[in-house]
């Protein structure tokens, strides 16, 4: 039991935590029949440090898992395209994100028989020194998920998503004199963390935002940045926070492997499974 459970913790970092895109190019031999798999570039993991990761999790458990070939995107869009142009076999997201994708465009189709499929928790990214704001963040995120206020967002943002209208509006607060927490936004989990089509930050993440503007009496200020420069944009000063997706641990990943040095996270607020997509041929 033990050993599926570290398989599992595995197969989490290797299919969601990504790098900044780049690494060492690998001899075709080495890729043949692997399944090219699109991710949204993360932090934290060259391609370089997943084959370690994978090197380390065959001689451990004696399996092997590295059937499919990571590929790392800037933003979904590209992704997208990638995948619709056959330049990828398939997409590793969220089940959320996937819901949104098949509700705009049903060519697109969740596999339903890999194993790899479960839950990451999602919270803030902070400065270590913010502990303070960390600490009202997290009394925040405690009390909406007491009172049903996540639930109820939930439900609003992601649950009753309809394939005709885009999430609904989100006004952020504004209160003269207050102090302005700057957060970081991609767009590139959508209905997450989304960006309309007049570059309007929205969605779920950005109604959670808002909330937590209105409790804290606080001024809330998104700053637009490509998902690989989060970590940057949060050390450099540019926002005070990011959103984050924590990645499961076990004895063979450590707890910072996703968690630049200086960063600190808050409390999760949301959960949602890694899922597997794949874009259907229209028949004629």
């Amino acid at each position: 039991m033990k050993k599926i459970f570290t398989l599992l913790m595995i197969c989490s970092l290797l299919l969601i935590t990504g790098c900044g895109g780049g690494g060492e190019e690998k001899k075709p031999s080495d890729d043949a029949g692997k399944i090219k798999l699109g991710m949204i570039t993360r932090l934290n993991a060259s391609e370089e440090n997943f084959g370690e990761f994978m090197k380390k999790v065959e001689e451990t458990l004696d399996v092997k898992i590295s059937s499919h070939k990571p590929v790392f995107f800037d933003t979904l869009n590209a992704m997208q395209m990638a995948l619709q142009s056959k330049q990828i076999d398939e997409i590793s997201t969220y089940r959320s994100v996937a819901r949104y994708m098949i509700a705009k465009d049903p060519r697109y189709e969740v596999l339903k028989d890999h194993s790899l499929e479960f839950v990451d928790s999602f919270c803030f990214a902070l400065r270590d020194d913010e502990t303070e704001l960390k600490d009202s963040l997290n009394a925040v995120i405690k009390e909406m998920q007491s009172d049903g206020t996540l639930d109820r967002l939930t439900k609003e943002y992601i649950t009753d998503i309809k394939a005709d209208r885009e999430p609904p509006s989100v006004e952020l607060p504004h209160f003269d004199g207050a102090d302005t927490i700057k957060v970081a936004v991609t767009g590139d989990l959508p209905p997450l963390d989304y960006v309309n089509a007049n570059g309007k930050a929205e969605g779920f993440n950005t109604a959670v935002l808002a909330e937590i503007g209105n409790r804290m009496l606080k001024n809330i200020e998104l700053v637009h940045i490509e998902s690989g420069a989060r970590a940057a944009a949060l050390t450099s000063k540019q926002v005070d926070v990011v959103f984050w997706a924590i990645v499961p641990v076990s004895e063979i990943i450590p707890s910072d492997t996703d968690q630049p040095a200086g960063v600190i996270l808050t409390d999760p607020y949301f959960k949602d499974k890694i899922v597997h997509m794949i874009f259907k041929e229209e028949k004629k």
